[in-house]
């Protein structure tokens, strides 16, 4: 039997966190970007990710910076599938897209 306790409300400083850690996770990335101008404030965007979030589905993109002597699409790659699992699973929401910027790359 299944009864209605309420509405569960998930923030999106959730949903960043959720992808940071999974970003980080990567092998090749050095670390996300923090430059923010005005615009990305009010879009929304914190810690080198912002969000779309809909009633279908979670669109997000993120700006990356990259360890040199690796092979950037296979990180883009790598992060856009550990990213969409991550959200996927500890949320239930569904990932539209995971747009990755590489915005440097370090030595």
């Amino acid at each position: 039997m299944s009864e209605n306790l309420g509405k569960v409300k998930i923030a999106d400083e959730v949903l960043v966190n959720i992808a940071s850690t999974a970003v980080l996770e990567a092998e090749g990335v050095a670390g996300m970007s923090n430059q923010m101008d005005f615009t990305d404030i009010l879009r929304g965007k914190s810690k080198g990710i912002s969000l779309n979030v809909t009633e279908e589905e979670v669109q997000i993109s993120i700006s990356i910076v990259v360890k040199s002597g690796v092979k950037i699409q296979d990180v883009a790659l790598d992060v856009q599938q550990r990213v969409k699992g991550a959200i996927e699973t500890m949320t239930g929401f569904i990932v539209g897209e995971v747009n990755i910027q590489v915005v440097g790359l370090v030595a």
